[in-house]
């Protein structure tokens, strides 16, 4: 088994690096309302190093119609999130829909990001629910995900993958690097213990 992890919220340089070197498979870069919102030239400045097998994630909330544009005219982003209404017919980049609750799209197959009703806000997600669309689609679960209860998150919904924001956090948009290691870690015991059984 192996889980897709995605930091998201990354506001400079030292916490990309730091979470690249742990082994995430993505990092989040927040263009919407929240203490971790960055224009564009200032995700383009910490981007800049992130290696090209690590997935750079914008991220929105309910975008106006050419917000996103207006983001990826500046930022190369390799996927786009939002919610999964706001991404209707966009085709410019490969795109993340946001799903809350059971008033989803036909997922089709396709990847989504699960997570509680308030994004960044630490707010758990119905783990049923996930487990539910697990079945059906790869899920990343959000919402709520720290260290402590990483482990109990996969063991529940089976997820795709796993993402994380405030539950790395010293401060609301301030990412702490031992908690990121500390959350990746875990992660990846999850995936030996797994394996070896």
């Amino acid at each position: 088994m192996k889980v897709f992890v995605k930091i998201c919220g990354i506001t400079s340089v030292d916490t990309a690096d730091a979470a690249v070197v742990a082994g995430a498979n993505a990092l989040g870069f927040v263009f919407a309302e929240s203490p971790r919102r960055l224009t564009p030239a200032l995700a383009t400045e910490i981007a800049r190093n992130v290696p090209g097998h690590v997935e750079k994630v914008a991220v929105f909330l309910r975008p106006q119609p050419g917000d996103i544009e207006a983001v990826l005219d500046e930022f190369n982003a390799d996927t786009v999130q939002a919610n999964w209404s706001s991404l209707a017919g966009f085709q410019d980049r490969p795109v993340l829909p946001v799903v809350r609750d059971s008033a989803s799209p036909e997922l089709d197959g396709r990847r989504i990001l699960f997570e509680g009703q308030r994004s960044g806000a630490g707010e758990r997600a119905d783990w049923v629910l996930a487990e539910d669309l697990a079945r059906r689609s790869p899920v990343i679960l959000a919402g709520g995900l720290d260290p402590q209860n990483v482990r109990s998150a996969i063991e529940s919904v089976g997820p795709f993958g796993v993402d994380v924001s405030s539950g790395v956090e010293s401060s609301p948009g301030v990412k702490d690097i031992r908690l990121i290691n500390r959350f990746i870690n875990e992660v990846r015991k999850i995936e030996r213990e797994v394996v070896t059984k």
